[in-house]
């Protein structure tokens, strides 16, 4: 090989290892974003115009979400984003007192709402190009671990405009702040799915050490605590599960139903001495999906004393319409009663929906329309939810 040859070889070298570079920092800087661009939309609607008593009213209530999976993505909570439907500037203007961030720490392949194994892992490949650390690529703990830590750092970040609640006092006092005129919302974090624990009940109280007030038994697929709606098996709770249940409830953390299969859902309600939720999700009587709620299920979850989160995405009223929404609550409301339902959004749950965070109102246009009370418009708006937290939650 002549030096002129050499030298040639060497710049094509350099050049093909700066472009691979260059690939590389294109992949993670943007990938991220056009993932979720592709999962989290808004469908453009004819949304309900929000007239200035509802919008008036609206500013009044104590608007309480059960259901975000915001913190799965690669952005800050404090800057609003033209991506997804939750963050704080949005949920201000919604005027959210308390948004519930859940922690989804594995999704299969394929995802659907019949059948999935355990046996592969969307979010280990998003954990990966988000440039999360190491530690998380492997492990379901420290996946939920780090998203605590997200949603922990964004608080304290954000000059005392954004609480994580975990207890009745924290939220007894954001609420009277917010009385009192103070901007300041209220971040509960929560897991989807009890995989997380890695098959160790200890890591329940690590969870709850990072601030877990929340948990659903499973997610997409049965685990080792629990049989889900979209498993394989749809088993119901193992002995692992049933310790896990009586954990939470001596800590204080609100028991999630969604999800879970129906043996499961029954198990849960046969242990159960507190109030549980369903978090997000429709009822079969208006929109017939496996993952909705019968009459039945519903009356078992009032009997609790809990709530039913009413989603805004398809698979939870069918339609991305305001009323599809209400209807599905006025089912609650007529085999249940008015204080067992409640908002359960899946928002940035690689959904679709017609509105975000911001433009909650027009529920609350809606429920006016169709001639509920204030007091009524407030317990569904949130009202319900915060009594079943102020129920389960730890009092310091």
């Amino acid at each position: 090989m002549t030096r002129a040859t050499s030298r040639l070889s060497k710049r094509l070298a350099l050049w093909i290892s700066s472009t691979l570079v260059l690939l590389l920092a294109a992949f993670f800087i943007f990938a991220p974003g056009i993932v979720e661009n592709t999962r989290n939309k808004i469908e453009a609607k004819d949304l309900p115009v929000v007239s200035e008593e509802a919008a008036k009213l609206h500013s009044r209530l104590e608007i309480a979400d059960m259901h975000a999976d915001t913190l799965m993505w690669d952005r800050s909570l404090l800057t609003r984003s033209t991506r997804g439907h939750v963050d704080l500037p949005r949920l201000e203007e919604g005027n959210v007192a308390l948004q519930v961030f859940s922690s989804v720490s594995k999704s299969p392949v394929g995802q659907n709402y019949e059948s999935n194994s355990a046996d592969s892992d969307n979010i280990k490949l998003l954990s990966i190009a988000q440039l999360q650390p190491p530690r998380t690529w492997n492990s379901l703990l420290e996946r939920s671990r780090y998203q605590a830590k997200k949603l922990r750092d964004d608080a304290a970040d954000s000059q005392g405009t954004l609480r994580t609640i975990t207890s009745t006092a924290e939220l007894d006092k954001l609420l009277m702040d917010r009385k009192n005129g103070m901007k300041v919302t209220g971040g509960l974090y929560s897991v989807e799915g009890l995989h997380n624990l890695e098959g160790d009940i200890a890591n329940l109280d690590i969870l709850f050490e990072d601030g877990m007030r929340m948990a659903g038994f499973t997610h997409f697929f049965d685990n080792p605590v629990a049989g889900s709606k979209h498993g394989v098996e749809k088993t119901g709770l193992t002995d692992l599960g049933r310790a896990a249940l009586k954990r939470m409830e001596e800590l204080g953390v609100i028991i999630d139903l969604a999800h879970s299969s129906d043996q499961t859902f029954d198990d849960v309600l046969s242990l159960a001495t507190k109030p549980v939720v369903f978090s997000h999700g429709g009822v079969q009587a208006t929109c017939d999906v496996n993952r909705n709620l019968n009459d039945e299920q519903i009356r078992a979850v009032a009997r609790t004393g809990g709530v039913i989160g009413i989603g805004y995405w398809d698979a939870a009223i069918c339609t991305l319409e305001v009323n599809s929404v209400v209807d599905a609550m006025e089912h609650v409301i007529k085999v249940a009663g008015i204080e067992h339902v409640g908002l359960g959004s899946d928002f940035d749950g690689a959904t679709t929906v017609a509105w975000d965070a911001s433009q909650i109102a027009v529920i609350t246009q809606e429920l006016m329309n169709r001639g509920y009370s204030e007091t009524g418009i407030e317990a569904i708006m949130g009202g319900n939810t915060l009594r079943v937290f102020r129920e389960v939650l730890p009092a310091n």
